[in-house]
């Protein structure tokens, strides 16, 4: 059962921490109930994780292969509900991982930024995009609250294995919440891999306590993951984590444990809009300016006329 939002969560100092060594961490294994279609799914890519059920955020041109191969063998595109929760609401802490961080010149606006991003989520249209979805613990909301982000300049793993980013969640979020989304941005780049950023679940302490996570390599110049923002000031390493940001964070709310929202191959409501944008920005709750794709809706879908598609089932494009 996810827990309440925690009151007067509103901090944004950062945190610079000491190394590992320094630090105890009791992490527990990721959920055993995962489902296998994601699991399968992501082991298929080059460079995604196998040790834990994970959901990728593919390239561009990876995610083309992928609808293209739905498009030939789905019966119906909307998603379906598998029988578990999704996330009420959502309390974030954000993780800076490796030691270019503590360099201006690599961290520029990326980490102002996506504090800005996360805080002007909750209550947006955007995070409305989410709440047609409902669970076994009742329906997802636009509330979410942001609760700051931690600096970490030790070595940063890659996103080849979930257990590491678990361990450095569970290592660095010190009260953490079932409703809990922890994103840890490195300063890894992608290289070869296939994929932009995963979202995946595990927990953390003793009592266990379930918590939902999210890897994101380093984007900047990359033209795999990059959403073209030609009309924010933001820069394009901003822009590439901004919208990988939103993307996994919907589907953190709408699956966070593999028992939610998906459809007949696995695709959650982001993975099915990835790369689909209409205006060229969204505004969020605080006034921010993203360029930001879409997420699926299965009730915009149905509402076209003999369930016609173009962007019709992705929303919040505009």
């Amino acid at each position: 059962m996810n827990k309440g939002l925690i009151p007067g969560l509103t901090f944004a100092a950062a945190f610079v921490l000491a190394p590992a060594s320094a630090f105890a961490t009791d992490v527990q294994g990721t959920a055993p109930e995962a489902r296998s279609e994601t699991a399968v799914a992501a082991s298929a890519v080059e460079g995604a994780p196998t040790d834990a059920p994970t959901v990728v955020f593919l390239t561009r041109e990876e995610h083309e292969k992928a609808s293209a191969r739905r498009a030939l063998a789905r019966p119906s595109p909307n998603m379906s509900w598998h029988g578990g929760e999704i996330m009420v609401s959502s309390v974030v802490e954000s993780i800076f991982w490796g030691p270019s961080w503590n360099s201006g010149s690599f961290s520029g606006d990326k980490v102002t930024g996506l504090d800005t991003f996360y805080g002007g989520f909750g209550g947006s249209n955007y995070a409305g995009t989410n709440t047609e979805y409902t669970g076994s613990n009742g329906r997802v909301s636009r509330v979410s609250a942001f609760g700051g982000h931690h600096l970490d300049f030790t070595t940063a793993t890659g996103g080849s294995k979930t257990a590491p980013i678990l361990a450095e969640v569970c290592k660095l979020i010190t009260n953490p919440v079932a409703n809990g989304y922890y994103p840890v941005y490195t300063d890894v780049p992608r290289g070869r891999a296939r994929f932009c950023a995963w979202h995946s679940w595990g927990s953390c302490g003793s009592p266990a306590v379930p918590v939902q996570f999210a890897f994101f390599f380093n984007l900047d110049g990359d033209a795999g993951c990059d959403p073209d923002d030609q009309t924010t000031a933001h820069s394009q390493g901003l822009a590439a984590l901004a919208n990988v940001s939103g993307h996994e964070l919907s589907e953190a709310m709408t699956d966070p444990r593999g028992s939610g929202w998906f459809d007949s191959s696995g695709a959650e409501n982001a993975d099915k809009c990835a790369w689909t944008f209409g205006a060229d920005v969204l505004t969020l709750s605080n006034g921010s300016q993203f360029k930001i794709q879409g997420n699926w809706s299965n009730a915009a879908y149905n509402a076209v006329p003999q369930g016609g598609y173009t962007k019709g089932g992705c929303i919040g494009t505009q």
